[in-house]
């Protein structure tokens, strides 16, 4: 099932989510633990008017690693950043879609996930607030676009998909918004995003 809205929730309050997650503890420093690759990634909350959004990125075919799909602005960890997952963010996001840290009230992070590509991420939330303009590193990003927190937040648009891969059978999550289908790391933050706000009471 796809592309349904309903009565979910269309703003998130940002008062609200600055209480739920400064309830909650969470790991800011990425270090160097073991011999996955750190990285972060911006959960970027557009707070239209008409309702927040999430704003995610296509990324472009010929990529090295994750090629054409949908993802968060966000990468590996540099040396640069000390560690710290807010500012590998913040910096990954303004060199790949020109994201002005003043346009963006960081709020904090959700737990690290690992990917079956080797990266070990930390996801950082931040509510960005309009208006804002973007400048795509053609190289990274093909196209930006934005999806409604009211489908997100909509749990009958989450699709638990399966597959046998060598005899052993992998599972993910995927999300198809106008066409686009959403899955792997990503899907995985949306999911857990939605459970998180719901079960704070923030949804």
């Amino acid at each position: 099932m796809s592309e349904i809205i309903t009565s979910r929730p269309s703003i998130l309050d940002l008062s609200q989510l600055t209480r739920w997650i400064a309830q909650r503890p969470a790991r800011t420093v990425l270090a160097d633990t073991d011999s996955s690759t750190p990285a972060a990634v911006l959960v970027p909350l557009v707070n239209h008017p008409s309702g927040t959004t999430i704003l995610l990125t296509q990324r472009t075919a010929h990529l090295e690693h994750h090629p054409g799909q949908v993802s968060f602005p966000g990468g590996r960890l540099e040396p640069a950043d000390q560690g710290c997952a807010i500012t590998c963010a913040l910096r990954e996001t303004v060199e790949e879609i020109g994201l002005s840290q003043d346009n963006v009230t960081v709020l904090g992070c959700l737990d690290e996930l690992r990917t079956g590509t080797g990266f070990r991420v930390i996801p950082v939330i931040g509510f960005v607030h309009p208006p804002f303009t973007l400048e795509l590193d053609s190289f990274e990003v093909a196209e930006v676009f934005e999806v409604p927190i009211s489908f997100i937040c909509d749990k009958s648009n989450h699709q638990r998909m399966k597959r046998m891969v060598d005899g052993v059978e992998k599972s993910w999550w995927s999300l198809t918004w106008q066409g686009r289908v959403i899955w792997g790391l990503t899907a995985s933050i949306l999911v857990s995003l939605q459970d998180e706000l719901a079960s704070s009471g923030v949804l």
